[in-house]
């Protein structure tokens, strides 16, 4: 609680899917919220709700309130990189309108609020910018806060027993649609945290290296790793039957150029 006629809002990072990976810091902040913003994406993404709503009720504060909201729906059809620009963009000004609302409505001056996000929000989500916008309008006075946490990436690195960077080298972090459209720079290490599919798509190169992961850290979890060219078919068979099973995925891949460290080749039996 801030006191005070301003309102708090927390970005609060709850990991990639596993409860273990919630840190104290966000159990700290979860304790200090008087209202939590769940966001619905549809009957599809159900389980993420559901996620949220047990991390709520297992760490929040005593008399603090659930306000969910329905996502705005994005257009997801197939456009150039400058119409796929426009489509989120058009879908962000949505987003912060009904972010505006939800402090100004549910949200009373010298109370705190909290956006749940998967991963870490400092590191690639929207709901930063989304923020950003609502406050640049104006209509509604806030402060807010960015509590990180653990990354699907830093998780997927943990999980092959490898790590993100090597000695001298650096990574890049980038959408696996613009992989598609650009390609891969000769002997540059990438990891890739959306659309990681359409990376598939683009040249593979002899040679590089890749380790992937959907669920990682959770009991779903499905690792490969291996050349490119010789599992990127098979991963994108997982992908699709791993999405049509659960409705919905969350995954990520490291593209490494060279020779690979030391990491473990495996698909729970339980996934078919």
């Amino acid at each position: 609680m801030t006191g005070g006629d301003r309102r708090q809002v927390l970005v609060i990072g709850i990991g990639s899917g596993n409860p273990e990976h919630v840190t104290l810091a966000a159990v700290r902040a979860m304790r200090d919220c008087d209202v939590f913003f769940l966001l619905d994406k549809g009957a599809r993404t159900s389980e993420l709700t559901r996620l949220r709503r047990d991390l709520v009720a297992e760490h929040a504060g005593p008399g603090h309130r659930v306000v969910e909201a329905d996502d705005p729906r994005r257009d997801r059809s197939p456009a150039s990189p400058a119409g796929y620009r426009a489509q989120v963009v058009e879908w962000r000004h949505r987003r912060a309108a009904l972010y505006e609302r939800l402090i100004r409505d549910e949200l009373a001056p010298g109370r705190t609020g909290a956006f749940l996000v998967w991963g870490d929000p400092a590191l690639y989500d929207s709901t930063i910018d989304t923020l950003e916008e609502v406050a640049a309008r104006g209509a509604v006075p806030f402060t807010y806060d960015v509590v990180p946490g653990v990354s699907s990436i830093s998780v997927l690195a943990a999980r092959h027993r490898t790590t993100l960077t090597r000695l001298g080298r650096p990574v890049r972090i980038a959408p696996g649609r613009h992989i598609a459209g650009s390609g891969l720079a000769e002997g540059e290490d990438v990891a890739v945290m959306l659309d990681v599919g359409a990376a598939l798509t683009a040249p593979r190169e002899e040679g590089r290296w890749m380790y992937w992961g959907a669920y990682v850290g959770t009991p779903e979890e499905l690792l490969v790793s291996g050349p490119l060219a010789e599992v990127a078919d098979r991963v994108l068979e997982l992908r699709a039957a791993a999405r049509e099973r659960h409705g919905w995925i969350m995954d990520a891949c490291l593209l490494r150029a060279g020779p690979p460290g030391p990491s473990p080749d495996a698909v729970p039996s339980a996934s078919g």
